[in-house]
């Protein structure tokens, strides 16, 4: 269920509120919204004796929320969430342009992409340095040592840097490189991972699990704010279907669903989608169409000798017409596109 707070109540009345709550053994998550207060309540809230909250003078309603997940809840946040990654918000009016290759292969490979995309209105550098592949004998990463190389490109250019950790025992010493913890679809129901996530307080991209209902794609997300961390946004990057045509099956009908059960902001990933580069440029302007927050995509200088994924990988012109085509599509549905691209 949700608290939420009479306008105008007081510090002392939200702390009564909180306090009833804690000493009956229930967590109480405030969020502070633009027109009310809300606080989410977990927990087994049998424990409350009845009317116990009503009564409180810094109570305006109580609100049952149906779903499992109550955090990750639209009714939580009504307005919706952005936050602040240092100078980039995320889920606000401006798109969030994400980029760069599949794998880290090189710090040359990696600056001949970081030094295009700047001027594309790219914010965060995307590239794999743990690559958990399906094959035990494929290109698993350069792991560490790709973590430093991402740091030392992205600070050149003044970029974020986002990378997949597949362990809790990698958060601490990722969190000296990373701006923002991916987690990929192989981990989406990696209920420790989330929950050290969680407890890191580090940004988070929750990739869609290959096979997971919306409902339980959420719930996901509910375990990494149940400790705390706010700071997430939900990335769809296809799920498993019948349909062989592309490598996954980009579900565009995520993005309006999200919108109305959560408050967090939505990111699409085509590349891993399509699995085709032709297809990546339609399957990207049809998720801004349909309300994405961002989106990230997998670009490298050459992609025929890339080391994972060559087929999905946009190269470097190639992404900066797709981001030309990007910000027209922004104006028509009323976003803003970087203004620090230069087209």
């Amino acid at each position: 269920m949700i608290i939420v707070v009479k306008p105008g109540a007081n510090e002392a009345q939200v702390n009564e509120i909180i306090d009833v709550l804690e000493k009956n053994e229930l967590q109480a998550h405030v969020s502070d919204g633009a027109e009310r207060k809300i606080i989410g309540v977990i927990g087994d809230k049998s424990r409350l004796t009845p009317g116990s909250l009503e009564v409180l003078a810094g109570v305006e309603k109580i609100v049952p929320i149906m779903e499992s997940y109550k955090l990750a809840s639209r009714q939580f946040r009504p307005e919706g969430t952005s936050f602040n990654v240092k100078d980039v918000t995320i889920g606000g009016n401006e798109l969030v342009m994400m980029a760069g290759p599949c794998a880290v292969e090189s710090e040359e490979q990696v600056e001949a992409v970081a030094s295009k995309m700047v001027a594309c209105g790219v914010k965060v550098l995307r590239g794999g340095a743990y690559k958990p592949r399906t094959s035990p004998y494929a290109f698993q990463g350069l792991e560490k040592e790709g973590l430093k190389i991402l740091r030392r490109v992205a600070d050149r250019y003044g970029l974020l840097v986002i990378s997949e950790i597949t362990s809790e025992n990698d958060i601490e010493y990722a969190s000296n490189y990373l701006d923002i913890i991916q987690i990929g679809a192989r981990n989406a129901q990696n209920f420790r991972l989330l929950s050290a996530v969680g407890k890191s307080g580090i940004p988070c991209m929750l990739k869609r699990g290959i096979a997971e209902t919306i409902d339980e794609w959420l719930g996901s997300a509910e375990y990494i704010m149940s400790e705390g961390n706010y700071h997430i946004m939900m990335c769809e990057r296809g799920i498993r279907t019948f349909e062989t045509a592309t490598r996954s099956t980009l579900d565009i009908s995520a993005v309006p669903v999200l919108k109305g059960k959560t408050h967090l902001p939505i990111i699409v990933d085509p590349s891993h989608a399509a699995g085709k580069a032709q297809y990546v440029e339609p399957l990207a302007l049809a998720a801004i169409a349909a309300g994405a927050d961002g989106l990230i995509i997998e670009v490298h200088p050459d992609p025929k000798h890339a080391r994972s994924d060559a087929a999905q990988q946009l190269t470097p012109d190639a992404y900066r017409e797709l981001a030309e085509r990007v910000k027209d599509m922004a104006a028509i549905v009323k976003r803003s596109y970087p203004k620090t691209a230069q087209f």
